[in-house]
């Protein structure tokens, strides 16, 4: 039978639906891009916020026409919108056969048998456990980065975020089980490891009684095909001097940390539920460039929070001016249900939020064409991604890069590359968030 699988969301999700596909390559079904020719559609969702939700609902309703025009023979849904509103899925797209919880896709397979004999189902496992897969994940990525995700869940309750109630309690992936994981996908030809999860920071003081971040990053360090390890959704308060000293002393491990600090005024801080002052990020961020001079840092910010003043805003605005980050990115608050925020009053119009984020995007954006300017002239490692079409060049990525949400190089050469090489470029120029550049 062919099999139609969408990954909608994060990262975190991707991870769950390459573990899905690699139990579904292990039963011997085969993987389809074609709706027209699916036995079977998997939708992993995600909720997180209001536009995710309307892109989630949008492929549900799109792949259940499908099984209107009887094509298909199960439409599954999966991830966090199916444990946040399973009942409102089943009785609202009647289409559905099951819905699937986030902490029970190891499932996958049971319930797809159960759906071909025509049965309906709810499969909703203890949120708060890690699921057991016993087959290797099938990697989407292209085979020369992934990520490996090294807990779930959050026990941080930022008044905004749904994601404790639908992804449960923070909780590591022992030690162990992570070597595996990376030991087979470097076998695969994985060159970059991206360590995700709500928040990496914290890893193993769940399950080791201390945060262990930069112990798992040294044994990850000893994988000798890895070429680079990059850690996404730092906490500024979670950095730890440790984990400073393995980025100082671990060649594979990225000069480079994600640091969603959200906002920077110390009311707007308070009332996200977040765990820092402005006074301390600034601390924070000084620290990371005194002892790691090159690092890259990138943050999100949620803008139109409830109750932001323009005097917030402002502050805002200059703060980003000020610590001139690498990378950023700004999200317009989203009221969630069942969150303290979606009730707290002086809610903000969407115009005004939309303001905002337009203001603060044209700020960063000034700060990165300036930072991508002072990169003209110097000698960088490229990570290969592909060739450009027709043309003598390729197209690939700095440490100073995360794939999809950062910028990219553009390498002109005569000679042939593969996706994975590593190649050492002069930069020649700069286009918006891009460089280019030439073969060393």
């Amino acid at each position: 039978m062919k099999i139609l699988f969408i990954s909608l969301g994060c990262d975190k999700n991707l991870v769950d639906s390459e573990v899905m596909l690699g139990l579904l390559a292990s039963r011997g079904y085969e993987m389809t891009d074609e709706e027209t020719k699916a036995d079977i559609i998997v939708v992993n969702t995600c909720c997180f916020i209001r536009d995710a939700k309307e892109e989630s609902i949008q492929n549900i309703l799109e792949m259940a026409r499908y099984k209107k025009e009887g094509h298909l023979k199960a439409l599954i849904v999966t991830g966090c919108m199916a444990q946040r509103y399973r009942q409102e899925v089943l009785d609202e797209i009647p289409e559905v056969d099951a819905v699937l919880g986030t902490a029970s896709y190891d499932k996958i397979l049971d319930v797809i048998d159960e759906a071909l004999k025509g049965h309906h189902s709810v499969t909703m496992e203890d949120m708060n456990a890690l699921p057991e897969v016993p087959t290797k994940r099938l990697v989407t990525t292209g085979g020369h980065f992934a990520y490996l995700k090294i807990a779930e869940g959050c026990d941080k309750h930022c008044t905004y975020c749904i994601i404790p109630k639908i992804r449960g309690n923070f909780r590591s992936v022992p030690m162990e089980e992570l070597l595996e994981e990376a030991g087979y996908l470097a076998e695969q030809g994985v060159r970059e490891l991206i360590l995700v999860a709500q928040e990496t920071t914290l890893y193993g003081k769940d399950i080791y009684g201390k945060k262990s971040l930069h112990l798992l990053l040294k044994e990850l360090c000893k994988i000798n095909s890895i070429r680079w390890i990059r850690v996404m959704y730092c906490y500024p308060e979670e950095i730890t001097d440790e984990l400073i000293e393995v980025m100082k002393e671990e060649e594979k491990v990225c000069h480079y940390l994600d640091l969603p600090i959200q906002h920077a005024n110390d009311t707007i801080l308070k009332r996200m539920g977040r765990r820092t002052s402005k006074q301390e990020l600034i601390t924070v961020i000084g620290k990371l460039r005194k002892e790691i001079p090159d690092i890259c840092l990138r943050t999100t910010l949620i803008t139109g929070f409830p109750g932001e003043t323009n005097e917030q805003h402002e502050e805002l605005m200059g703060f980003v001016d000020e610590m001139e980050f690498d990378r950023l990115g700004v999200f317009i608050y989203s009221p969630e249900e069942d969150t303290p925020a979606a009730a707290m009053p002086d809610q903000i119009e969407e115009e005004i939020k939309e303001k905002r984020q337009a203001e603060l995007m044209g700020l960063q954006q000034n700060i990165a064409f300036e930072k991508a300017e002072n990169m003209i002239g110097q000698e960088v490692l490229v990570m290969i991604e592909g060739k450009v079409a027709d043309e003598n060049a390729y197209v690939g990525r700095t440490y100073r890069d995360a794939p999809n949400v950062d910028g990219l190089i553009f390498v002109n050469t005569e000679e042939e590359l593969n996706s994975g090489d590593f190649a050492k470029v002069k930069v020649s120029g700069a286009a918006d968030y891009d460089l280019i550049g030439g073969l060393i």
